[in-house]
Order: structure tokens, then C-alpha cells, then sequence
């Protein structure tokens, strides 16, 4: 539910820069100011009780806040009361925060003294014309650069949450710290509230329900790459097949490129001086290789396979591309962060004019699949990083591009400042999921650099050669990680289209696996996904095991049934449907998954 701007809560905070604002915790940036504040208020609080622990760093996240910490002595999630206890005196006290600066050598010295060693190394590290900021609340200081509440007085409900390791900033080199989460609100009804739907997504964790319903597995033998079983696969399937009907309608052409690749390739696409770090590498008749991470360079090279004219774009060509990322083993997480996923990749080659109403298309695309699912979404604008290459024209020219597509279409949307993709700028899709979960998934980018590096063109109107303009979009984005996705949203209960078992047939006794099996036969002659527990149990045991399976429909066969050539039909969702002839019930399961 979306809280209207007058019920909105204002708190006064203290920007970046020293000065006075004001922000609402229902706004994201709102949010995350009273979660970064709360994450000092628990380091004032396990100094206060451990005063020899060394404070690392402490920023809010999605949902909450954690803060690292080196400990003399292992703390467990025992001590976690004893913390919030000093946390409520620190709130009840109303502290200011006050935000000061020092010149680099008197920050090194004050966080000397106070024996903060990772502080010192982040000061260090700084730029020398860096502004070096603290927040002071009471007697407790921090490095930091804010934003921050004005007083700790806002906080009014937290809990700390749970306990991890963490390496010193995520190098397995460095030492071991201790990760403290926590999360917080203004209120106790909404933190209830999230820590209800935490419960919930345990039950719904999509690593459990993927080991219980026989979808996938995750091995030592490789971690960071699934293994999905033959449930799994049918899932996946299922969704790739909705995929390519999908793009099929919408003129695109599916492609298949290489996965290994050699150097010079990714020194051309910009990846090897950008993305080194994350690609695998081989050597091959000692010329160096990478394993892709990223499907854009096959299609450039599949796009200059043959002269292009401007009747041939826009040129729209799609590839469910299997790509490889090295990612620290602390990141990975079930089908979440992988090593090794498939990408619903597609380019769309085009001349400047036609830059709007693609965009256009692949928006409406992607609002299609999402509402297909249930998904609610909200957009991000994401501008030029740091990082980037091409000229100022071009990256305004391509920003420009992208806003002016979004307004036409009447599209909401936030700008992300600075979180492009090195190449471009881009429109990123953040789906909300059944707990309120936010992921992103779909993106939209807008290239014209790696048309330029791969010097393609085609043959304009008028004789010359032209440059095109790329786009790279994505609607799933890793088709491993939205089936993770999928798996929690819909707690395992899949709609019957997607389900991997769509009806179980369920014998009383053996007897009746004869007239058992002439169903299940029937149900795969008209395209069901089925099968047969024949197994020798009694048949609430079948049943329950069905429902346990999150199967969509039961069909009970037993001597009436048989004698009455129907089928008794329990549903997932309601219970006893009662008694149907088979062709009925064909034609409904038939109907309910087409629609």
C-alpha cells in the first residue's frame, strides 16, 4: 500500500555536506538515513559494553543496516539482548548527532588514539582532496559521511537480527570480521510487521523449497554453479518457451554465440579494462581466453557477419546466452548470486530516430511478462558513472534517449545517479514481490559506444555508411535468479502453467492402478504434465504428500470412479472440487493454464 504524502513522517537530518534537511522514512533515501543512524547507535552501544572491540565500517541495506566489528572474545546472538539494551538507553537520551571535519594528519591521529586501526586504513586510502567528515553522538564518535538523523531520539523499534563473518572489505586475504545485522523502524507496528514477513520468507526460502520440491541443487563440487533436476528443468523450460513465443511476436531473432572467446575481443569491447576482475580466463594454442561474463560482444560480431542497410533495423536479436562471473564465495546465495547463469540477452540495432519507440516496445514487453506473474514494479533512471567511457555528447544524447521513452509512455520513474553500466546509460526494472520484496531484474541500455569500439555501421537512404545505436535489454535478466525469485513469490506453489507436476493421479489401492494408468495417459495425450502415485500407502498419506509437493490438482481413483468413468479432483487452492467426467476436467485444466 502506498502511503500518501501527507501521512508521512518528516525527520530532520543532516546532509552530506553539513547542512540541514529533511527526509521521510517512507522515501527510500529517508529510509536509508534512519537505518545508517541506527547502525551508530549499535556501535556506540557495543563499545559502551566491549570497549576494546575496533569498529570497521557500518552503511545501511535494503531492509535493515549491519556494522563490522573486531572482537577480542567470539560474541553470539545470545549477547544480541544485552546490545539492544544499551541501544534503547542511547535513543532514550535524544543525542545529537554533529557532523565535523579535520585535516587528514588530525583524523589519522584521533582514531589513533582511539586505537580505530580500520578507520586509519580507510582515512588513508581517501583522496588527498577528500572532505574527511565524523558524526559525534555523545561521547561516541564515527568516520563517516552521512546523511544522518539529527538526534538518535527517531529510533524508535530495532532488532538485531542475526550474526555473520565477514572479511575486512571482502578480501579472504584479510582478517575475519564480525557482522552484526539489525533492522530498524519509527514505529513497533512496522517492525512487527517486517519481522512477520521475515518468518515468512524462511518458509518461502527458495533453497529449501527447491531441495523439497526437486528443482535444483547446489554441490561443493561446484559452488556457484546449479545443477537443476528434471523438475527444475521443466520450470526452466517452461519459462524459455513462454520467452521465445514472446519474442517471436515481437520480430526478434534468436542467436546462439560462443562461450570462450579470445582476449583481444574483450579489450575491444572494453570488459578486459572494466570487468577483468569478474571473467574467468584459459589459454588455448597459447593465445588467452575468457569465458564470457557478458553476451554483448558475440553480438556485435554476430550483427558485422554480413553489410547491414538502414531497411534492415531496427535489427532485433535475442540469445539466452549461458555467462560466467567470478563472484566471491561470501556473495553467493542459492539461485540469488551464482557464478554461472543463463541471460536473456537481446540487442536491438537501430539509426538515432528509432531510439524512442524501442524503448517503447521493450517496456511494454517487460510490463507484459511481469504482470503475467503478479509482479508490481517501479523504475530507476540510472545516469553516467565514474567509471565510464565515450564522450559527454553521446552519454547525453543516450540519457536523453531513455527520459524521453519514459515520458511518453507515462512510465514513473526515479533517477539513480551514477549506477549506469560503463558503456551507457540504462532503465532498470525493480519488481515487488508477494512479501513486499523489491529485485531488480529487467533492464534496458542504451549503447553507442561498443558500436563505435566494433566499428559497425550500415548503409543509410542516402549511400553513406552510418553508425547504429544499440540497445541491451533484458526482461528476466538471469533466469536462474528469477526462478529463485518465482520460488518465494509463489511459496512453491506454482500456477498451473508454470507447475513442473500439474496433476497427480492418486489410486485408493492397486487395484485400481489399471484405470489410474488409463488416465494418466489421457492427461499426456492432451499436453498435462502428470504422474501416478503408486506407491503402497493409504490415500490421505498420497494425499498428503501431494500437498506437501505443492501439486496443483489431485485426481482420486477409486472403485466408484472407475465404475463412473470419472475422476474425484481436489485442487491445491480449494479443497474437494467433487466428481468430474475426464474430458471435463481436461478442458478446465486445459483453459486454466492457457489463460
Amino acid at each position: 500500500m502506498q502511503i500518501k504524502e501527507k501521512e508521512k513522517r518528516k525527520m530532520d537530518v543532516i546532509l552530506k555536506d553539513g547542512s540541514l534537511g529533511e527526509q521521510s522514512f517512507e522515501d527510500r533515501d529517508g529510509a536509508r538515513t534512519f537505518r545508517h543512524t541506527t547502525s551508530h547507535i549499535l556501535a556506540q552501544a557495543v563499545k559502551k559494553l566491549y570497549p576494546d572491540a575496533k569498529l570497521a565500517i557500518g552503511p545501511a541495506i535494503d531492509d535493515g543496516f549491519y556494522y563490522d566489528f573486531e572482537f577480542s572474545s567470539p560474541i553470539s546472538s545470545d549477547d544480541f539482548k544485552a546490545i539492544e539494551k544499551e541501544m534503547k538507553k542511547i535513543v532514550k537520551e535524544r543525542l545529537p548527532m554533529e557532523r565535523f571535519t579535520l585535516p587528514r594528519e588530525e583524523a589519522i591521529a584521533l582514531m589513533k588514539e582511539r586505537n580505530e586501526s580500520y578507520k586509519v586504513e580507510l582515512i588513508e586510502d581517501l583522496p588527498e582532496d577528500a572532505v574527511i567528515s565524523f558524526f559525534r553522538q555523545g561521547d561516541f564518535v564515527d568516520l563517516c559521511a552521512g546523511p544522518h538523523l539529527s538526534n538518535t531520539g527517531y529510533v524508535k523499534a530495532f532488532r538485531l537480527t542475526s550474526l555473520a563473518g565477514a572479511y575486512w572489505r571482502g578480501n579472504e586475504k584479510n582478517k575475519m570480521l564480525t557482522r552484526i545485522y539489525g533492522t530498524s523502524f519509527p514505529d513497533k507496528e512496522q517492525l512487527e510487521a517486517h519481522l512477520a514477513r521475515i518468518e515468512e520468507a524462511k518458509k518461502r526460502d527458495h533453497r529449501k523449497l527447491g531441495k523439497e520440491l526437486g528443482l535444483f541443487t547446489l554441490m561443493e563440487e561446484g559452488p556457484g554453479f546449479p545443477f537443476f533436476l528434471p523438475k527444475g528443468m521443466i520450470l526452466k523450460n517452461t519459462l524459455i518457451d513462454y520467452w521465445r513465443k514472446l519474442h517471436e511476436r515481437e520480430g526478434y531473432q534468436e542467436i546462439s554465440t560462443p562461450i570462450l572467446l579470445n582476449k583481444k575481443l574483450w579489450e575491444t569491447s572494453g570488459h578486459w579494462d572494466h570487468y577483468r576482475e569478474n571473467m574467468y580466463t584459459t589459454e588455448i594454442d597459447e593465445e588467452e581466453f575468457a569465458v564470457k561474463p557478458m553476451n554483448c560482444p558475440g553480438g556485435m560480431l554476430v550483427y558485422k557477419s554480413q553489410p547491414r542497410s538502414y531497411r534492415d533495423l531496427p535489427l532485433r536479436i535475442g540469445e539466452l546466452g549461458l555467462v560466467h562471473r567470478h563472484e566471491k564465495s561470501g556473495q553467493l546465495h542459492g539461485l540469488m548470486r551464482v557464478r554461472c547463469f543463463t541471460q536473456d540477452d537481446a540487442h536491438i540495432f537501430m539509426t538515432q530516430e528509432q531510439i524512442t519507440d524501442e524503448i517503447k516496445g521493450v517496456m511494454r514487453l517487460i510490463n507484459e511478462v511481469y504482470s503475467k506473474f503478479g509482479f508490481i514494479y517501479h523504475v530507476e533512471l540510472s545516469t553516467r558513472p565514474e567509471n565510464s567511457i565515450g564522450s559527454d555528447e553521446d552519454w547525453e544524447l543516450a540519457t536523453q534517449g531513455l527520459r524521453k521513452a519514459l515520458e511518453e509512455i507515462g512510465m514513473e520513474y526515479v533517477v539513480n545517479e551514477g549506477d549506469g553500466a560503463f558503456y551507457g546509460p540504462k532503465i532498470d526494472f525493480h519488481l515487488e514481490d508477494s512479501l513486499g520484496r523489491t529485485w531488480q531484474c529487467g533492464t534496458i541500455q542504451l549503447d553507442f559506444q561498443l558500436p563505435m569500439r566494433f566499428e559497425a555501421g550500415y548503409m543509410g537512404a542516402d549511400g553513406e555508411k552510418h553508425r547504429p545505436i544499440m540497445i541491451h535489454r533484458v526482461v528476466y535478466g538471469s533466469i536462474e535468479r528469477f526462478i529463485g525469485i518465482l520460488i518465494e513469490h509463489y511459496a512453491g506453489k506454482f500456477p498451473l502453467w508454470l507447475a513442473p507436476v500439474q496433476v497427480k493421479v492418486l489410486p485408493i489401492s492397486e487395484k485400481f492402478f489399471g484405470y489410474a494408468g488409463d488416465i494418466l495417459q489421457s492427461l499426456k495425450a492432451a499436453g498435462i504434465r502428470c504422474e501416478m502415485d503408486n506407491r503402497d500407502e493409504k490415500i490421505g498419506y498420497k494425499i498428503r504428500s501431494a500437498q506437501m509437493e505443492k501439486v496443483p490438482y489431485m485426481l482420486i481413483v477409486g472403485q466408484k470412479e472407475e465404475e463412473s468413468q470419472t475422476v474425484s479432483v481436489r485442487s491445491r487452492e480449494d479443497g474437494d472440487l467433487g466428481s468430474f467426467a475426464l474430458e471435463d476436467f481436461v478442458r478446465k485444466a486445459a483453459k486454466e493454464a492457457e489463460e
